[in-house]
Parts: structure tokens; C-alpha cells; sequence
């Protein structure tokens, strides 16, 4: 992708987008894809210079608690964008995510716009990650790699304790699946699963009950309850 002429959100000055800093006031500087258009700006331009859309609010910023790249081993940067906390490597593009963070993405479609808008067209230059096992930002231990809701064909990298480990080209595809109906089909797949597997439960408890009744046993049959986060994880990463 060719480089294109643009404004310092600070001074004004034309700078090519390739640019990380300003020659002019020495600012940093990072490209995002105007939700609009699509084309780039510069993180912190009010207003895109190609359309005059409004720009997505973010902010990065630098923390001692944010851990390293799994790939990288550089520190990750703290990104909100709009509503949405999640961190990034600015050396490879890939990002980390809450599972309660990533779980509000996944429900709200004006955070994955600002999500996709903030990446804009920098995964075109980016290569596909290698596959391997990779440590958790936050605990160090190797994650698992699990298909995303199962039938995405998106394959990222998880740690149920802390979160989600996404490369540059996977949340992306992540946000089409959710907004094609992918979850909403995998959500209902999972029901008729587990409706079928409860049905066969019931059965089998009936058949023991009669038995247990001719027998003189008294058994009682007790299920685990899991908790909305730990439902999802097991939903859309088990």
C-alpha cells in the first residue's frame, strides 16, 4: 500500500502515513481507517481528511502492568478505543483482550466499528503469524489454541484465567463472523447440544430412578451450575 500525504494531528504538518513521528513537532504518531471511508488518518484527527467523517475517540497509553507481546516480547500499549479496553503490540498488530472485555465487544456492534476503524488497512501489510504456542501477557503460561465459537475457522489463542490473545489479521475476521450471524448460529447450535444432551440426561435419571426404586436405593442426582463468564468461555473457546 502506498504511502498518503496526511496532517500532524498537532501541528498541521504534511506527513506520509508511513511516518511514527512528526518532523515537525517531534509528535508519535499512529494511522487508523476512518469508520466512513476507510481511508487513513492520524490517531487524534478530529475529523477525516477524505470525507469529513467524525473520527473514532482513542487513546494509547503506556502501563507497568500491561505485559508483553506473545510474540513480540515488547510491551504492549494500553488502547481505548471509544468503549472498548484492550491493549496492542505496535511492533506485530495483534491484540489482547478480557474475556469480559472481549464478551461486550462481541455484543455490541458500535464497538466493533470503532474496533475495525482503529486497525484500518494495516493488516494488508501485515504476515500471517507463525503456528505455535504462545505464553499469557498477563501469567507467562502457553495458552490454548481454539477455533473461535467453534466453526469460525479463526484459530486464536486463550487463556481462560486472563483473556484472549488475538494476531493482527484475526479479530477482524472475528467482528465479519459476529456480524454475518456466526455467533448467533453457533449460540443456537449449542442449545439444541445441550437440550439434546439434557433430554438424554433426563432419560438415563428415569431408567436409574427405576432402578434405584426396585433396589430400595434412594439417589438423588445433582448438576453444576456454571456462571454467565465461565458459559461463555466455554461456549465460544471450549
Amino acid at each position: 500500500m502506498q504511502p498518503e500525504a496526511l496532517n500532524c494531528p498537532n501541528c498541521g504538518g504534511a506527513v506520509t502515513s508511513d511516518k511514527t513521528q512528526c518532523e515537525f513537532c517531534r509528535s508519535r504518531l499512529k494511522t487508523v481507517g476512518c469508520s466512513a471511508c476507510l481511508r487513513l488518518m492520524f490517531l487524534g484527527t478530529e475529523f477525516c481528511g477524505h470525507c469529513g467523517a467524525k473520527s473514532v475517540k482513542a487513546e494509547i497509553f503506556t502501563d507497568e502492568n500491561v505485559g508483553k507481546c506473545p510474540r513480540c516480547n515488547i510491551d504492549l500499549h494500553a488502547v481505548k478505543i471509544n468503549a472498548t479496553q484492550i491493549r496492542e503490540c505496535t511492533r506485530c498488530g495483534g491484540f489482547w483482550s478480557g474475556i469480559e472485555k472481549f464478551e461486550d465487544l462481541c455484543a455490541s456492534k458500535e464497538q466493533q466499528s470503532a474496533v475495525l476503524s482503529f486497525i484500518g488497512k494495516r493488516i494488508e501489510e501485515v504476515r500471517p503469524s507463525p503456528v505455535s504456542y504462545v505464553p499469557c501477557p498477563d501469567c507467562r503460561e502457553l495458552m490454548n489454541r481454539s477455533n473461535f465459537a467453534k466453526t469460525s475457522g479463526v484459530i486464536i489463542d486463550l487463556c481462560k484465567k486472563h483473556g484472549v490473545w488475538f494476531d493482527a489479521e484475526e479479530l477482524p475476521k472475528i467482528i465479519d463472523f459476529i456480524n454475518s450471524g456466526g455467533m448467533a448460529r453457533a449460540r443456537e447450535k449449542e442449545r439444541v447440544a445441550i437440550e439434546e444432551e439434557r433430554k438424554a440426561l433426563r432419560d438415563e435419571q428415569r431408567r436409574q430412578n427405576v432402578q434405584d426404586q426396585r433396589s430400595g436405593i434412594n439417589n438423588s442426582w445433582e448438576t453444576d451450575v456454571e456462571s454467565p463468564l465461565t458459559k461463555f468461555v466455554n461456549l465460544f473457546f471450549g
